[in-house]
């Protein structure tokens, strides 16, 4: 299963990033790098799912997405110097 979801990467003072998603405010997980933290999203992501489930609820519509085979199309912020 493939998920499209908006993530707010907010950097922290004593290193490493927060991370949110303004559609699902339920997902909240942090990491020290963007690799760590992209790793803890699918965990994260998971945990959101059980919780609509327990909740009867479902999880807002397009997020999933309809052809796994195809291209997937990531954002991403880079630093340039």
């Amino acid at each position: 299963m493939i998920a499209r979801i908006p993530l707010v990467l907010e950097p922290q003072s004593e290193g490493g990033y927060t991370v949110t998603s303004p559609l699902l405010p339920e997902l909240v997980t942090e990491g020290d790098t963007i690799a760590e933290v992209l790793a803890n999203v699918e965990d994260a992501f998971a945990a959101v799912v059980e919780i609509y489930q327990d909740r009867g609820c479902s999880l807002p519509a397009g997020i999933y997405m309809d052809d796994v085979s195809g291209p997937v199309s990531v954002e991403a912020v880079v630093s340039v110097p």
